[in-house]
């Protein structure tokens, strides 16, 4: 079914059944050009770069998907909507040749691209104004309610999903969640860090948050990764505009300016994230996911062995 409209509903696609959720929508933020992956990414966007044989992006929507998350909204550049797109819509010519041709592992896995989805919908940032700013172009879609944001770039390996698990911490809790993880000291100037209030090593209350500190000054080395479970306030905040950090409009101080109204949590989530916005953590995504296939020979192993 193709997805039509240029900022409103689209068709539905078929809905799959999933767990039972008070997350419904998803927000994904994806209007960056990928300057790390030139030139590959001059003609692919970053999210629709391959992990052994789908693309980032397909990994996001399957863990939404998996934590009963349905409605998805894609913050889109002008170079980026078409291919997404022809990935999460149907393929009629490519679906009769495989039919025609029998090949029905391959034709359930073109078709399964959209499984479990409900709508897709599309709006445009334009210009880089920041994370922040990506998520409140999405607030016509939002409902009101509360929603995730994921960040493609974040591929977490896990077993049930990092999404289902944040999912799960927010109906024992409520409020704003973060997937969290300690990171080097001397690298908490590329993250947002938690002011840590409570940790039972598992969840972490905050009475903070601060935007990429410096060492000496981060109150703390547990980082939010590219998941979260959000509330309308934080876009209360969005909607004035203000620059933080980079002098973009940061999430993080959205987050932040609703801590004492709204609870604000940490989840150590159980998996192995890799930050494939970096050539050395796509590479070794590609690796850890090739390794847990059950499709991909022993062969491989041995090479892998050989080569380092």
């Amino acid at each position: 079914m193709p997805l039509e409209g240029i900022y409103g509903r689209n068709e539905p696609m078929t809905l799959v059944t999933s767990a039972t959720s008070a997350i419904k929508t998803a927000v994904l933020p994806v209007a960056g050009i990928g300057t790390r992956f030139l030139p590959a990414t001059k003609a692919i966007p970053k999210e629709m770069l391959p992990i052994v044989d789908r693309p980032l992006i397909q990994y996001a929507i399957d863990e939404a998907v998996a934590a009963g998350i349905s409605n998805f909204v894609f913050v889109v550049g002008s170079h980026n909507r078409s291919l997404l797109e022809a990935h999460f819509g149907s393929s009629p010519v490519l679906e009769k040749i495989l039919k025609t041709r029998g090949k029905s592992q391959e034709l359930e896995l073109v078709t399964g691209t959209s499984k479990g989805i409900t709508s897709i919908n599309f709006v445009t940032q334009d210009e880089p104004l920041g994370l922040g700013h990506a998520v409140w172009c999405a607030r016509d879609f939002i409902n009101d309610g509360p929603f995730a944001v994921m960040l493609p770039d974040d591929l977490v390996q896990a077993e049930p999903g990092c999404m289902w698990q944040m999912v799960d911490a927010f109906n024992k809790y409520g409020g704003n969640i973060v997937a969290v993880e300690d990171v080097p000291r001397d690298q908490t100037n590329k993250y947002g860090i938690l002011d840590v209030d409570e940790d039972d090593g598992r969840i972490a209350s905050a009475r903070g948050l601060v935007e990429k500190p410096n060492p000496e000054d981060a109150p703390s080395t547990l980082s939010v990764i590219g998941r979260y479970i959000l509330g309308p306030e934080v876009l209360e905040h969005l909607e004035r505009g203000e620059k933080g950090a980079g002098n973009e409009i940061q999430l993080t101080d959205a987050i932040a300016t609703t801590i004492g109204r709204v609870d604000f949590r940490g989840l150590r989530f159980t998996g192995q994230r890799f930050d494939c916005g970096s050539k050395a953590g796509f590479v070794a995504a590609n690796v850890a996911y090739a390794l847990a296939r059950s499709d991909i020979p022993d062969d491989f192993k041995v090479l892998l062995k050989s080569l380092v």
